[in-house]
C-alpha cells in the first residue's frame, strides 16, 4: 500500500530516534517517488525574493535538485551536531544540548525557473506578481516551565496549528509570511500532564519540528515562504535552530548562536527586501531581541536597531508600496488584567519606539505603508489619521492564545505610540486562526480573517497607509 508524501516524511525522524518511539510510523521501503531520507522541503525567500529550496535528510550526503529538467548537486547548510548546553532563557537544570540529527541541504534557485523537485516532489516557487498571502504567527506549543502550565499540545483543539495550516493552504496562497515564534516547548511536560505528555522540549531538532515542521508540512508545500524572527527565536532561546533550519542568509560562524558570546552577532541582522510585483515589496526586520521597555543609551540594541531603521529607509526606497513585517508591534495595542481584575491597555513595543523614535518621530521610514506582526497572541488592526502606517497583528495561529479583552472602541486619547492617533481599531482575542491578503490595486489589499476551519470572521480593506474592517470586535468562540 503506497502513503503520502506528506505521511512518508512525517515517520522519517531517523538516526538518533529510533521507530519504535515514533508512533504511526512504517518504514518506505522502496516506495516510488519518495526518498525515504527527506524528513521535511521547503522554499524560503531570501534577499531580493531570492528563493532558497531546503531538504532536512537522514542520510550521509545531501540530495540532488532537478532544476528545470536538470540535476544538480544541493550544498550543506549545517551537519548533523549535537550542539553543546549554553546559557538559556531557563535553568540550566531545565535545559540540555541541542540534538540535530538531519543534514540542512539547501540551494539558491536561479531566477526565471520553471520547475524545481527533490525525489520526484515538486517544490513550490516564487510567481512573478505576488497577489495572494497567507500571515501567520506564533504557532508553537507553549510549555514553559515558568508558566506553571503547560499547553495541552496533544489536543488538536487547543493547539490547532497544523489544522491553521492545512486550512491556509487550500487557500492556495502565492506566498506565506510567518511573522515569528515558531518553538515554545522550552522545557519538560510536567509531570502527570496527560495534554503535554510524552512532547519533545528544548531547541533541537526534536521540538523544531513537533511546533512547526510537522504541523506545517501542507502549507511549506503550498508556497515559498517568508521567514521573520521572533523572540523566542534569539540566541537565548531557539536562535541555533533559527540560523540551521530558517533564515535564508548564509550559516556562518560566530553567527550561529552556538556560544553565548557571540550573541551581539547572532541576535541581529540586516533587513532584506522581497518584491511582490506591482511596484510593491516586503521588507522583513530582525527585531527578536528588542526588549519590552525604553533601550538604554548605549546599549548595543540601540545601535543595532538605529542601524536597522537607516537600512529599512533606504530599502523602502525601492518600491512604490512598502508591507514592513516584524515580530514586535510598534503601533500595536494589547491589555493586561492585574491581580484585582483591572484591564489596562498598553501601547506598542517601547524598545523599537525609543530608538526609531529619536530618528523618527513618526516612528517608521514615510514611504513604510503597512506592518505586519505577531508576538501579542491576538488578532488586531490599527489604523491612524496620523501619517503612520497601518498595523496587523497575527499572533494567533497556533500558541495559548492572550485572553484579556481588548475594547471594541478605545477610549479616547489612547495611542500605541505618541502622536499615532487612532482612527480605525478592530481585534479578535482569544481566537486561533490565519489572515489573508489579497491585492485589489497597486495599493490596495483586502484582508481576511480566518478561523482554524477556514469560516471568515472579519474583511478589512487597506488602501495606502490606511485600514478598515468591517467588525469592530470579532466575538470569541
Amino acid at each position: 500500500m503506497l502513503i503520502s508524501f506528506r505521511a512518508a516524511i512525517r515517520c522519517c525522524l531517523v538516526l538518533m530516534v529510533p521507530a519504535a518511539l515514533l508512533p504511526g510510523c512504517t518504514a518506505l521501503g522502496n516506495t516510488p517517488g519518495v526518498r525515504s531520507d527527506v524528513v521535511s522541503m521547503y522554499v524560503v525567500l531570501g534577499e531580493n525574493g531570492t528563493p532558497v529550496a531546503r531538504v532536512l535528510t537522514s542520510a550521509a550526503a545531501c540530495p540532488s535538485i532537478r532544476i528545470d529538467g536538470s540535476e544538480v548537486a544541493m550544498n550543506l547548510r549545517a551537519g548533523a551536531q549535537t550542539l553543546p548546553l549554553r546559557a538559556t532563557r531557563s535553568a540550566p537544570s531545565d535545559s540540555k544540548p541541542s540534538a540535530f540529527p538531519l543534514l540542512t541541504c539547501e540551494k539558491f534557485i536561479p531566477p526565471h525557473t520553471a520547475s524545481i523537485s527533490v525525489g520526484g516532489q515538486p517544490l513550490p516557487l516564487p510567481v512573478a506578481e505576488v497577489n495572494r498571502i497567507v500571515v501567520i504567527g506564533d504557532t508553537g506549543c507553549r510549555v514553559k516551565k515558568a508558566d506553571n502550565a503547560a499547553q495541552p499540545c496533544n489536543d488538536r483543539q487547543q493547539y490547532p496549528f497544523a489544522t491553521v495550516a492545512a486550512s491556509a493552504a487550500k487557500w492556495k496562497p502565492d506566498m506565506v509570511v510567518h511573522v515569528g515564534d515558531y518553538l515554545y516547548r522550552e522545557n519538560a511536560c510536567p509531570d502527570g500532564n496527560k495534554g503535554c505528555a510524552g512532547s519533545p522540549w528544548g531547541y533541537g531538532w526534536d521540538a523544531w519540528n513537533a511546533d512547526f515542521f510537522d504541523p506545517a508540512k501542507p502549507l511549506l508545500q503550498a508556497a515559498p515562504w517568508v521567514m521573520v524572527r521572533g523572540n523566542h527565536e534569539s540566541c537565548a532561546r531557539a536562535g541555533q535552530g533559527w540560523w540551521r533550519l530558517i533564515d535564508p542568509r548564509p550559516f556562518l560562524s560566530g553567527r550561529d548562536c552556538v556560544t553565548a558570546g557571540n550573541d551581539d552577532n547572532g541576535d541581529y541582522s540586516d533587513p532584506y527586501a522581497v518584491p511582490l510585483g506591482g511596484d510593491a515589496q516586503i521588507i522583513v526586520l530582525d527585531t527578536s531581541n528588542t526588549p519590552n521597555g525604553v533601550i538604554p543609551h548605549g546599549d548595543i540594541r540601540e545601535i543595532k536597531y538605529a542601524d536597522l531603521y537607516r537600512k529599512l529607509d533606504i530599502l523602502s526606497q525601492q518600491a512604490g508600496y512598502n508591507i514592513g513585517v516584524n515580530h514586535h508591534p510598534i503601533l500595536g495595542i494589547t491589555a493586561k488584567e492585574d491581580a484585582q481584575g483591572k484591564i489596562s491597555l498598553l501601547p506598542g513595543n517601547r524598545g523599537l519606539q525609543s530608538v526609531f523614535g529619536a530618528i523618527n518621530p513618526l516612528f517608521l521610514p514615510p514611504r513604510v505603508n503597512a506592518m505586519l506582526s505577531g508576538h501579542v497572541h491576538v488578532w488586531e488592526e490599527v489604523s491612524f489619521s496620523s501619517p503612520h502606517p497601518t498595523q496587523f497583528v497575527a499572533g494567533f495561529s497556533g500558541t495559548s492564545e492572550d485572553t484579556v479583552p481588548l475594547p471594541a472602541t478605545l477610549p479616547p486619547g489612547l495611542m500605541p505610540a505618541p502622536g499615532a492617533i487612532v482612527d480605525h481599531f478592530s481585534s479578535w482575542v482569544n481566537g486561533f486562526g490565519y489572515m489573508t491578503m489579497e491585492r485589489a490595486g497597486a495599493n490596495q489589499w483586502n484582508v481576511k480573517v480566518w478561523n482554524t476551519s477556514g469560516q471568515q470572521v472579519n474583511a478589512c480593506r487597506i488602501d495606502g497607509k490606511n485600514s478598515v474592517c468591517e467588525n469592530a470586535q470579532v466575538k470569541s468562540p
